[in-house]
């Protein structure tokens, strides 16, 4: 269940790329996180009009970033299996908060050269905060050392490789251009081909198909969105409709947020925290290339088609409504099937859970789209399952999508986490519990 307020706080200025928390405390327990603070820097370049190329996800940018940030703090921690890049010779003395500092500002240098001065200005704020010798010069190294490595490795993963050109299909069930704004392409046709960080194959965990248009599960579905997804719809509560528009933005960054929430609240050290934003957004980013095998392997029509061509789907309880249009206006430009906010929330959700140990949780979580509303949930799956529904409410995914959506996100989030930066079992532990 969630809770709606509206902040009155007055919003604070934007000063290189450092965003001000309205709360003093949250604010200086983030300042003493850097993990925290260059998550919200990125957070801040993606928000940036034109910042992100427009063929390139972002998601792979939060993934280098903090597998980065990981793999240099966890060179000097030890406690945990190196995701990529492994150091030798390395004092565990060194700063784990410099060596975040600096993977994190050389990633970003590479990635987003032309915001060079307000991320070098950032890397001269998260270094004033530790203290100056040898422990900080050398996490300073390291950190730089691991970015170069990381961005190496990701060199030539296909994320530069050009869209792939889509023939619209025009058949029944087919997903085509959506008004009102049509687009003439759709979106990533290529980034099923970009190398995954954490599966095997983008098609590890592929959904089967959905469900036949003359099935009763797509009929439920298909009236549930043309009766409460449509614009000014008569059949949902107020609150309904706001949740679809409240949810209506990029939702990997709901999550980053969401988990910077997580880690505050549980005062996370700096290597505790750089693990759950690693897991996390490996998760994500992976969840967005098998989302996209999947879409591009059923191209599924969105329910505006759909409901608009509902006379040639041949089920006779499917109705059309040539004027359609869904809550939120435009639709995504990409197929429906599955449904990306239940991949990204099922998975993030799941990455916050097996890390955190517990679903209940005071959860405040602001809006891309709707300045100065906070909704408060009382568990992480509160959020998590209406961040989902909420795309049924926005007219823009049926259940069936979100359905198949939610087991893609936790199978990735699943594998993820039983396979990737686990604890060192070190000869004493494995000792002590032989006997």
């Amino acid at each position: 269940m969630s809770r709606i307020s509206t902040s009155l706080a007055t919003a604070c200025a934007i000063c290189s790329l450092n965003i001000c928390p309205s709360n003093r405390a949250e604010s200086a327990a983030a300042q003493e996180n850097p993990v925290i603070q260059w998550n919200k820097t990125l957070l801040t370049i993606v928000r940036t009009p034109g910042a992100q190329p427009a063929s390139v996800h972002p998601t792979r940018s939060f993934a280098i970033v903090h597998a980065a940030m990981y793999d240099a703090v966890n060179a000097i921690d030890g406690a945990h299996r190196p995701y990529l890049v492994r150091l030798e010779h390395i004092s565990p003395h060194a700063s784990q908060d410099a060596a975040a500092a600096s993977s994190a500002h050389e990633v970003l240098i590479a990635l987003y050269p032309t915001f060079q001065t307000a991320i070098d200005a950032q890397l001269e704020q998260s270094l004033t905060l530790i203290p100056d010798g040898a422990d900080k010069a050398e996490g300073v190294v390291i950190g730089k050392a691991v970015a170069d490595a990381m961005l190496d490795l990701r060199s030539d993963d296909n994320s530069a490789s050009p869209p792939i050109p889509y023939v619209f299909g025009g058949a029944p069930g087919d997903y085509q251009s959506t008004p009102p704004n049509f687009p003439i392409q759709p979106v990533f046709t290529h980034w099923s081909r970009v190398t995954p960080f954490a599966l095997r194959k983008a098609r590890q965990f592929r959904p089967g198909p959905p469900p036949a248009l003359t099935s009763d599960e797509y009929t439920q579905a298909f009236l549930e969105v043309k009766a409460v997804g449509i614009a000014s719809s008569a059949s949902v509560t107020a609150e309904q409709a706001f949740t679809g528009k409240f949810w209506n933005g990029a939702i990997q960054n709901y999550w980053n947020e969401i988990a910077q929430t997580a880690a505050l609240s549980r005062q996370l050290t700096t290597a505790q925290t750089t693990r759950l934003f690693a897991l996390l957004n490996l998760t994500i980013a992976d969840g967005v290339i098998a989302f996209y095998d999947a879409k591009y392997t059923y191209n599924l029509w969105r329910p505006i088609t759909a409901v608009r061509s509902a006379d040639a789907d041949g089920n006779p309880l499917t109705i059309p409504d040539a004027t359609w249009l869904p809550e939120v206006g435009k639709t995504a430009a990409d197929p429906s099937y599955p449904g990306a906010h239940a991949v990204i929330s099922a998975g993030g959700a799941s990455v916050l859970r097996a890390l955190l140990g517990v679903n209940q949780f005071h959860l405040p979580v602001t809006s891309e789209v709707v300045p100065g509303v906070v909704r408060t949930f009382d568990s992480i799956a509160d959020a998590e399952q209406e961040a989902s529904l909420s795309r049924v409410y926005a007219g823009v995914h049926f259940r069936t999508d979100e359905t198949a959506g939610n087991r893609l996100g936790r199978a990735i989030a699943d594998f993820v986490v039983d396979n990737y930066l686990n604890p060192v079992i070190r000869h004493e532990d494995r000792e002590a519990d032989d006997k």
